[in-house]
């Protein structure tokens, strides 16, 4: 079986190439050629996009020795192919970002990698657990940026002592990516020529992950957008604060603070009006010929409901039912003196309707699956 040549190893600037089509499967759209420049999908990095003999190309996938390309449709024979550059240059950007910020957390806490993932908004590094200044990381990594050092490829002897960031498990000749005076991996992944051309690495996001610690970070074009984005962000809740954006975190806590007691006030009111209408249902509902009080209501099943029941039922000889038809249940409530077991009769008569439900003596819920079962088990209550 033949192997693909891998054009990106030694040249991960070249955007265009002609190749052969050598091999194909799923009625051509699954594409082989004799060498290529696209990169697959691997080692945390998401495959190129492009075209192959002007066909979109939706899919980069490695096969070992060989790579297949997933294609809108089927090509043939000699074909020039383009790589979508700025997809590229972005993960470039990104890879050679994580391998700076990977060396840089060694450089400083000693802290290695222990997994890489490039998503198509930001990218994520795993460390283990430790104490760590991400300002001061941040910097250093613009130092380095600042300084333009070469990023080079070299292949080499994996028996040598290659001073690598990271042991690579791998036997013969190994593909070393290395910053001039930081670092030095085993990586087949495409990179940028400088530090210069990362562009900035911001650390976005810091959170604890299966007992380690995961970093979310863009750099580069990222970097700026996402750095816009924020700005735009920040002056949005500015104007609408009245604030400089430096201030805006101190208003906003207050406000919430505000809010927060606000809504318990309103809580506390709500509740206090529902028991007041509950003590007026009861006093404006008149006995029965046994002397029983009773009252249905229909509305939401929640704590205004709750109260206004216990209310109902604080006088004597009284029953309160509520109905809600979405979602289908009812609510029973009963005095202590009305001989009415609220949660063994709402127990039976949902249970008796495929539903669920119980309580206590004096109150108790229950739900069904529908309103014909809701009318059902209303009827019986009621």
């Amino acid at each position: 079986m033949f192997m693909t040549q891998r054009l990106y190893y030694d040249d991960c600037y070249l955007r265009e190439f002609r190749a052969r089509v050598v091999d194909s499967a799923d009625g051509g759209r699954r594409v082989y050629l004799d060498r290529t420049a696209f990169y697959p999908t691997s080692g945390g990095q998401p495959f190129d996009l492009g075209s192959i003999g002007g066909v979109a190309v939706r899919e980069v996938v490695d096969e070992e020795d060989r790579i297949a390309h997933i294609l809108a449709t089927p090509v043939a024979g000699e074909v020039d192919a383009r790589i979508d550059w700025e997809r590229r240059f972005d993960h470039m950007q990104q890879h050679t970002g994580q391998h700076l910020l990977s060396a840089v957390l060694i450089e400083l806490f000693d802290l290695a990698t222990l997994s890489f993932h490039m998503g198509a908004i930001t990218s994520t590094i795993d460390v283990a657990p430790g104490n760590i200044d991400f300002e001061r990381a941040e910097e250093r990594c613009a130092e380095i940026v600042a300084e333009a050092r070469p990023v080079s490829i070299s292949y080499e002897d994996s028996s040598a002592d290659l001073g690598l960031r990271k042991a690579s498990a791998r036997a013969g000749t190994l593909r070393i990516v290395s910053i001039d005076r930081l670092d030095r991996s085993a990586c087949g992944g495409t990179h940028v020529r400088s530090t210069a051309e990362i562009g900035p690495v911001l650390i976005r996001k810091i959170e604890k992950m299966r007992g380690n610690t995961r970093i979310e970070f863009v750099c580069g074009l990222r970097a700026v957008r996402r750095a816009r984005a924020d700005f735009r962000t920040l002056s949005e809740i500015s104007r609408l604060v009245s604030v400089p954006f430096e201030e805006a975190p101190a208003i906003i806590a207050a406000q919430v603070e505000k809010a927060k007691s606000l809504e318990k006030s309103g809580a506390r009111l709500a509740a206090e009006l529902a028991r007041r209408e509950g003590a007026e249902l009861y006093a404006s509902t008149a006995p029965d010929g046994e002397g029983f009080r009773k009252a249905t209501l229909r509305g939401p099943i929640d704590d205004a409901m709750r109260a206004r029941a216990q209310a109902f039922v604080a006088g004597s000889k009284a029953v309160f039912l509520a109905i809600s038809e979405n979602p289908p249940s009812v609510l029973l409530a009963a005095s202590a003196d009305s001989g009415v077991h609220a949660g063994d009769r709402v127990k039976a008569a949902v249970s008796a309707a495929g539903g669920r439900g119980g309580g206590n003596p004096t109150l108790a819920q229950g739900s069904v699956a529908n309103a014909e079962a809701l009318r059902t088990v209303a009827a019986q209550l009621g």
